[in-house]
């Protein structure tokens, strides 16, 4: 078997996130490997706690790739990165690019290179995080210059835990805030899984539906994949590239 010539991921991954190497798997298929290292566990910490040991601990994380050779890496935990605003996220991603010698994104900030490209100035934000939380990310996009015309909080039985959210309670509580048919849909969080939904929701063709793993992997695709192979095969990839028009 020879060493497929297509572009490498790198992915950083919560330690207990289920969803993030499935959801990638399902849009990259054949189109790119993706390799996966994960944050240290902080089992004696509250959860704003944790988000900031994952900033602090991020630069070791990465070089743990050692050297593989990487076209490309996103950290997939938008929440640790709501923390710094989108400038200090850029500032971020642009010192660990140059540390690691590869780009690396955070799924925050590959969200937002998705709407600059899709030209996207209003959303409404589906959330699965806590409310503290959910006004953090709701900011962060404000910040960016996006209008947030609504927020969806979702929960699991009252419980927000984004693991733990089921495609048909995610539809659900969508229907039961009857957001309008036209409205552009950012459903946050690495970890809430969403492919279904967009599936179930993407009837409208010219309706914007993003993910944050969704618009991660579509990013990565174009910082890598435009080099060596296509933007990939994946229906709600090429729903994205469609409408974003030549990278």
């Amino acid at each position: 078997m020879g060493i497929p010539s297509v572009p490498r991921i790198g992915l950083v991954v919560p330690p207990e996130n289920p969803t993030a190497e499935p959801e990638y798997g399902h849009l990259l298929g054949l189109g790119a490997a993706f390799h996966t290292t994960r944050f240290p566990t902080t089992p004696d910490s509250g959860l704003r706690e944790m988000l900031d040991t994952y900033n602090e601990v991020l630069p070791d994380v990465l070089a743990g790739f050692g050297r593989l050779p990487l076209d490309a890496a996103v950290v997939a935990c938008s929440a640790s990165h709501y923390l710094h605003a989108p400038d200090g996220d850029r500032k971020f991603c642009a010192e660990l690019s140059a540390r690691t010698g590869f780009p690396v994104r955070s799924s925050a900030l590959a969200t937002l290179d998705a709407c600059e490209a899709l030209g996207l100035t209003r959303l409404t934000l589906v959330s699965p995080y806590e409310p503290w939380l959910t006004d953090l990310s709701r900011t962060y996009w404000e910040q960016a210059g996006i209008t947030v015309d609504r927020v969806v909080q979702v929960s699991a039985d009252g419980v927000f835990d984004p693991y733990a959210v089921t495609t048909e309670g995610l539809l659900a509580q969508l229907r039961q805030q009857d957001v309008p048919e036209d409205a552009a849909l950012l459903f946050t969080g690495t970890g809430m899984f969403t492919l279904d939904a967009l599936a179930e929701l993407g009837g409208h063709p010219d309706r914007v539906l993003l993910s944050s793993n969704l618009a991660s992997v579509w990013w990565a695709l174009r910082a890598a994949g435009t080099r060596r192979g296509g933007i990939g095969e994946h229906p709600l990839l090429r729903r994205l590239a469609r409408r974003a028009g030549p990278a």
